[in-house]
Order: C-alpha cells, then structure tokens, then sequence
C-alpha cells in the first residue's frame, strides 16, 4: 500500500471516531497506563507546530508577492474584512440563539451545584477561588488598545520565531510581503524559488506526519480523560452539549458556504475535507492544520491557489470564529448559572464583546483563550473567575471543537473570498 493510500485510510472519518472512542475506553480502564502515553501527543504535537511558522511566513510572502505582480491587492484586502467581520458576528449570533434556547445554566439540580461547588474547592492553584452563586467578584484588568497594537509589533523577528509568537510572526510576514512585492521581479526571483522550497517541503513533511495520527489520537484521549477523569465532565455536561449544538450549526453554516461555493456534491466536498477534520480533532490547533487547509482548498476544490495560499495563514491568525463561539456560549452560560436574567440589548453587548475578545485571542491557545471570556463577562460586572476551574476542567472536549470551528469556518472564508472555481 502506498503513502497516499495509508495518508486516506489515516484521516478516514471512521478511522478518527474508532481512535477517539478506543482512547476514552483506555483512559476510563486503565488510567495508570492511560497517562504515561501522554508524551506521545506531546511529541505529535511538537512536530507539527515546528513545521508551522516556517510554512506560514513562507506562504504569506510568496503569495504576497504574486499578488502585487497580478495587482487587485486592495479589493481583495477589503473583501477579507468584510467576510472576517461578518463570520464572527454570524458565529456570535449561532452562540447566543443556541444558549437562549436551551438555557444550560437554568434550573440545574441541587446535586449539580454542590459538585460545581466541590470542583471549585478542589482548583489547588488558586486558594482564593470561591464558587458562590450570589457573589461578585471584582473584574480582571485588560491590557489598552495601545498596548495589544504595541504587543503586535516583533522588535526582533528571530525571537518570535523562536518562542513560536505565531501573530508577531504574521505581522512580519505581511510588512515583509507587501515590500517584497514592491522589489522588480528580476532582483526577487532568488527569494521566491527559496521561499517556495520551504513552502513545499512543509507540506511534504505535513503528508509524512499525517500517517500514526490514528494512533496519536487513540493515546492523546486516553491520556486526558485519565487526566481528567469524569466528574468535571459530568458535571458541566449541559454546557459542553449547549456547545456542542452550537458548534454543530456553526459548522452546517460553513459547510454550505463551501458546498454552494464549490458546486461540488456534498459527499465530494465531505471528502476534501477530512484531511483538515482529522488533523483538528488530533492536535486541536489550528496553525498546524493549514498545510492540509491549503490542499483541500487548492487540490481538492479548485480555488485559486494563489489567493488561498495567502488567505489561509491570515485567517487562521485572525478570524477566530471558534474562540468566539465558545466566549458567547460560556458568557451567556455564566449569566444563566448565577441567575442574571439578560435583556435584549444586554445579549447584544455579549455578542460585540465576545467577537472583540475574539479578535484579541488571535496568536493565544489553551488556557490563556479560556481567560479572556472574562472580557465578556466584565462588561456584564458577572464573577467569571469563581467558575474559570469549571471551563478548565472540560475544555479539552470545548478546544476540538473550537479548533474544528476555526478551521472548517475559515476554509468557508477562503472560499467566499476566492473566487468560484471553473467548472470543467
């Protein structure tokens, strides 16, 4: 059987559900064991994150450099803030209808409180944490727009490459594009034949790296759920199901967008996807699902390769309808667990708040996008920090699907900016 043959069967759909389930079971038998397989995903996900600001910056000017030889650089850059604008208020607005009408946070059991409440107790990291249902707590401070717009800026290249500073690294690449493009071609050529090396090398090593992902997912799974255990996950189930339908629906939106703008069959399209499905659920971050966002867009779809070459990395960086979602979701969630009764106009704040958080999330992951929900919450004087161990405790299920939201919405984005492909 050949490398391409074995890269299918690897990222079948069938394939990730089989590993995912095989995982859980281990970790919920064998949780000893379960955890000393942890190193596994941690090495998958190494390698795969060094492969992605090479790929990135790489991709970023050598697109952007074409562009400027092909012109229409400004009508594109102006059609990507429409369409980003509009995806995250789109992803806002799914959030807060699917939290209104299941009310997850309402009506919760006697039983259910006192486990949120011995789940607070148990957070040994921070002893002041109190889980009180009728309390205030006092709003975290944020940083000023001076200073994310200051934090943006990398003073020295080498070192946000070196700390994997994903959003400095775009920065640069962009202002390091667009005076590229500027350069007459006979001086850049050297460049672009470089920067095209790298690019194609990534994507070969990406191909390599997609081969033990059954196996990679089947131990990252065991291991957390060994890490986890049940009861957190027990105990926010409501939650984690609000999200989930929300996720599902955010998720129907941008498969139509990409099947009307692709004209392919539905089973077709489901095909060209799993690549980036598959490579979301393993390593639950988006950066490292662009090669293969590239390839289904580009190979498997027919856009331009030209345009998504440069529209994935900056999406990806920018657009992050995932993190939106879920602020949205927990915000409306916490409003709802402490009996905060929200009007009309107030749910509206919740909405632009939650899509400036998510905005500022850009170049974060893990706990630190968890964090920044507060944002939302402040504007609302709601006590995020009381049930911040709450989110903690069940957001490894609540990162596969931001991460797959992310990924699958922006792939929708690429498609609505590109244009149509040529029917054959």
């Amino acid at each position: 059987m050949g490398i391409k043959q074995l890269q299918s069967l690897a990222l079948n759909p069938w394939m990730v559900l089989g590993s995912l389930v095989a995982g859980f079971w281990l970790g919920s038998i064998a949780p000893g064991f379960a955890l000393k397989l942890a190193f596994v995903g941690d090495i998958y996900v190494d390698l795969m994150k060094m492969i992605v600001l090479p790929f990135m910056v790489s991709a970023i000017i050598f697109s952007l450099q074409r562009l400027f030889q092909e012109g229409g650089t400004a009508q594109l850059l102006g059609r990507v803030a429409v369409v980003f604008l509009s995806f995250a208020a789109v992803s806002a607005v799914v959030g807060a209808l699917t939290l209104l009408a299941m009310q997850p946070g309402s009506g919760l059991s006697q039983d259910t409180l006192e486990t949120f409440g011995r789940i607070v107790g148990n957070d040994i990291g921070s002893n002041d944490t109190v889980m009180e249902l009728r309390g205030v707590d006092a709003a975290a401070e944020h940083g000023s727009a001076a200073d994310i717009l200051v934090s943006l800026v990398p003073a020295n290249i080498f070192a946000a490459l070196a700390s994997g500073d994903t959003l400095k690294s775009l920065v640069f690449a962009l202002l390091f594009g667009f005076a590229v493009g500027q350069v007459p071609s006979r001086v850049s050529d050297g460049l672009t034949s470089a920067l095209e090396t790298v690019y194609r090398s990534c994507q070969t090593l990406t191909h390599w790296l997609n081969l033990p992902l059954p196996i990679v997912i089947a131990c990252m799974s065991a291991a957390q759920l060994a890490k986890t255990g049940q009861g957190p996950l027990l105990a926010m189930t409501q939650f984690v199901l609000a999200f989930f339908v929300a996720s599902l629906l955010a998720l129907a939106l941008a498969l139509a967008v990409l099947w009307r703008r692709s004209g392919l069959p539905l089973a077709q399209l489901v095909d060209a996807l799993r690549g980036p499905f598959a490579l979301a659920i393993a390593t639950r971050s988006s950066a490292t699902c662009m090669p293969v966002m590239i390839e289904s867009l580009a190979d498997r779809l027919g856009f331009a390769r030209l345009r998504v070459e440069l529209l994935v990395p900056l999406s990806v960086s920018l657009l992050r309808i995932g993190p939106v979602l879920y602020y949205v979701c927990a915000t409306l969630f916490i409003a709802q667990l402490y009996g905060h009764a929200l009007g009309f106009g107030e749910v509206l704040l919740v909405i632009a708040a939650s899509v400036l958080a998510g905005f500022a999330s850009a170049g974060m992951s893990g706990l630190v996008t968890i964090s920044l929900t507060g944002m939302a919450c402040a504007y609302l004087g709601l006590p995020f920090e009381a049930a911040f161990i709450l989110f903690v405790a069940v957001d490894p299920l609540c990162d596969i699907l931001r991460t797959l939201v992310i990924v699958i919405g922006n792939t929708a984005a690429v498609a609505l900016i590109c244009p149509q492909p040529l029917k054959v």
